[in-house]
């Protein structure tokens, strides 16, 4: 009796997702027809061409919807499908349905959509300046769309302007013998998840729909779907078995591709497919957000940080979606793992006619940390410091206070980065490195470090709970069900060792559910790096109550006190002692007496509070800490370069893991090479992605990844996690920036051959073109 891992599945290909499953007889396939330009106002949709294609062919406008035509939950800014005005090219205005997917993407081709054009806005400085305006009344705003009401599609702020503050940094500059002010931009990112988004619907008796959504917010589905559908929630199951991936991307955004397949279900009473290929899938969704950030940062005359602001331009997109709680995580990261005690920092989501962005791995913490290294990168080249000494100079210690006023403690900065120094042989590597670039002149190394303090839970206190239910069968086999979803990160595996370890059996007799909104409800989704120790908890809950139960029915089978049992793989042990009685008997005989071997299982994290107006309060469950660096080296003549080597030391409690918590590390650091080197996310004016496929828009792989060498700080149990562990998701992606780094260090190099100057280049990512044109004094 064995229960397989997900990753056996994936390794050996045997993974079924969403478009691997057989269709029902009389199956229809959906795709939409969508809007032509960036914004515009709708005149009117001709489908009669389409519907002449094939007596299969359905097509659907937002008139048709049952429910309310409306995704947006902070903000009513996002309809299903677009009524009066699109505020971005590819957003759905019809939905059409046909009895196989090529007919029913011929049909979509031929709907014509006929609109007024209007100017749209792409760039999020422009948005903010344009509110400036507006609200000094030098710029007449938008008329309404309806009189006596404001369309909230038209604000350009999608909230308000937020600040953090601590201290009183403008007059600290008084006191700082070096004051650095620079300008910062930090591109978006395509998710390029392996599975496409994608959902299946199917009307069943009465009022009730089924949904197999992949998405990794099974509950936000559920809900989205009976608001278009105007059902109640128990009407509505949405089941998740699993994800090709999805790093954020389908937090928020499958909703819309689950309730479009839901509407056809409900329309036609067919079975609707929808499954996006990779081009519209890049075209039609919300990415990373791109930033435009300023700062400016003051320090003493040894280097210690005094005073430090910065304001962060977010291109939120078109539509509200995870924005503000994103930019909020910006702000939170904003001094990244270091000690600043006077800060303002301030953030703008601003509403552009782009595809709304939306979460994506680090969710806003990675843009707010690039600024801080910037800035520090700056004023170590103006106060003439070691960039390292000075990172290390400002590092938190325990007992110091986060800008929002969280306390730390414990604090691993410096010994994750004392160790990172002693890992990567730094001294000698910078030896060498200046010996290479003094013989070498056509060739140049480089090399940087950043160390890492990143939060973890959500920052909407809601979100931080989960439930779970288990049921041991009398055969001794345990189904475990959380609202977690697997999405190739092993938060299965996880749940499956916290299980076994609680039950104290051998993991092959557990078996993690797929995920389900009528076996655990009310769930949140699996991100934030949040998903094995929520759900991880609220499973040790439920495992924990089932194993009191049978220890008490062991205790009078063995006439023991309670107090002297254990199981142990698959044993009851009584005191030191191993007794007869096995895992399979007790279970079996539990059963035969009528004993419940069910529990839900709940959790919400303890601590957490947070007052949003003064800004202050305890908005994470715990930090995790650690540090990286990287070298480079970069072809002069070329400007192209390579990542050579990477040194990782970072924080993970106790691993749950070991082979899952060092996979989601390298995978991380990948993720956050291409974003900070690679992948370059381009619109052109008309707001038309042109990185639209995988042959324009460049990934890290095997080839471009460097040599690697990762260690786990040892001796650091997180007693605020499950089983003493720590998140691993999102943190790790943060060393990604340090390949940003080392490359411009390089070029620094070569440019000192020259008798150049070497000025700041803070354009993320740190692409070849780039790099040449820094070389070529093209770029200030």
């Amino acid at each position: 009796m064995k229960a397989i891992r997900e990753s056996e599945l994936n390794v050996s290909g045997s993974t079924r997702y969403i478009d691997d499953l057989p269709e029902p007889a009389g199956c229809l396939f959906a795709t939409v027809a969508v809007s032509p330009s960036a914004r515009g106002r709708l005149i009117s949709v001709d489908a009669s061409a389409a519907k002449s294609l094939d007596p299969s062919v359905r097509v659907f406008l937002a008139a048709d919807v049952p429910g309310e035509n409306q995704l947006g939950e902070a903000v009513a800014d996002e309809p299903l499908l677009v009524g009066d005005e699109w505020a971005y090219m590819g957003q759905p205005v019809a939905l059409v349905l046909a009895a196989t997917r090529s007919l029913a993407r011929r049909a979509a081709a031929l709907v014509k959509i006929e609109g007024e054009e209007l100017e749209p806005v792409l760039d999020a400085r422009e948005a903010a300046e344009l509110a400036a305006r507006e609200a000094a009344g030098d710029h007449a705003p938008l008329p309404p769309a309806r009189p006596q009401q404001v369309d909230p599609r038209r604000e350009r702020f999608i909230i308000p302007p937020r600040t953090m503050r601590s201290g009183d940094p403008e007059s600290a500059y008084g006191r700082c013998a070096v004051v650095v002010k620079g300008r910062v931009e930090s591109g978006g990112q395509e998710h390029v998840y392996l599975e496409t988004q994608g959902a299946i619907a199917e009307s069943r008796e009465g009022t009730r729909m089924y949904v197999l959504s992949g998405t990794q917010s099974p509950t936000g589905v559920q809900h989205a779907v009976a608001r278009v559908l105007g059902r109640a929630m128990n009407d509505i199951e949405i089941e998740t078995r699993r994800l090709g991936g999805g790093f954020g991307g389908k937090e928020d955004q499958a909703a819309v591709w689950a309730a479009l397949a839901a509407l056809g279900a409900a329309l036609t009473g067919r079975t609707v497919k929808l499954y996006l290929a990779r081009r519209e899938d890049m075209r039609w969704t919300g990415k990373r957000h791109p930033y435009s950030s300023d700062f400016k940062i003051g320090l003493d005359a040894e280097g210690r940080i005094l005073a430090y602001e910065a304001d962060y331009y977010q291109n939120s997109g078109a539509c509200c979606d995870l924005s503000p709680a994103i930019l909020s995580r910006t702000l939170f990261h904003a001094a990244n793992a270091y000690r600043v005690p006077n800060l303002r920092v301030t953030g703008y989501a601003c509403r552009t006619n782009l595809p709304p962005f939306t979460a994506f791995r680090g969710f806003g913490a990675p843009q707010g940390i690039f600024v801080m290294e910037c800035a520090l990168d700056a004023a170590a080249a103006k106060g003439g410091w070691d960039p390292v000494e000075l990172r290390r100079r400002n590092l938190l210690r325990d007992g110091d206070s986060f800008h929002y006023g969280q306390g730390v403690s414990p604090c691993h900065a410096e010994r994750s980065m004392d160790r990172l120094l002693e890992l990567s042989r730094w001294k000698e590597l910078r030896k060498e490195l200046d010996s290479f670039n003094a013989s070498h002149r056509l060739a140049k190394r480089g090399a940087a470090l950043v160390p890492l303090a990143f939060g973890v839970s959500f920052t909407k206190f809601v979100m931080n709970q989960g439930g779970a239910l288990v049921h041991v069968y009398h055969d001794g086999s345990v189904s475990v069900a959380t609202g977690a979803v697997e999405m190739g990160q092993q938060v299965a595996r996880k749940i499956q060792v916290v299980a076994a370890r609680a039950l104290g059996i051998p993991d092959t007799l557990v078996r993690v559910e797929s995920t389900r909104t009528s076996t655990v409800a009310n769930t949140y989704p699996t991100a934030a790096s949040t998903g094995s120790d929520i759900n991880g908890m609220a499973a040790l809950a439920a495992c924990e109550e089932i194993r009191g139960r049978l220890i008490k029915l062991a205790s009078r089978l063995l006439h023991a006190d309670v107090a002297e049992l254990r199981i142990e793989n698959g044993v009851v042990v009584r005191g030191c002692e191993t007794t007869e009685l096995g895992w399979k008997e007790l279970v079996d005989t539990a059963h035969l007496e009528r004993i419940d071997l069910s529990a839900h299982g709940f959790y919400a994290t303890p601590g957490l509070e947070y007052d949003a107006k003064a800004e202050r309060g305890t908005p994470f469950a715990y930090h995790v800490y650690g540090c990286a660096a990287v070298t480079a080296t970069v072809d002069v003549l070329r400007g192209s370069y390579t990542i050579d080597e990477a040194f990782i030391v970072h924080d993970v409690g106790e691993s749950l893991d070991f082979s899952v918590d060092l996979g989601q590390t390298e995978g991380a650091f990948a993720q956050g090479l291409g974003w900070s080197v690679l992948e370059d996310l381009r619109y052109d004016e008309r707001g038309s992605l042109l990185s639209d496929t995988l042959s324009t828009y460049k990934l890290p792989d095997v080839h471009f990844m460097p040599k690697m060498e990762v260690e786990f700080l040892d001796g650091v149990p997180n007693p605020k996690a499950v089983m003493r562990s720590k998140a691993i998701g999102e943190p790790p992606f943060m060393y990604g920036i340090a390949g940003y780094f080392a490359v411009l260090d390089a070029l620094r190099a070569a440019r000192r051959d020259t008798g150049q100057e070497s000025p700041s280049l803070y354009d993320l990512p740190m692409t070849p073109e780039k790099a040449l044109d820094y070389l070529q004094g093209l770029r200030p």
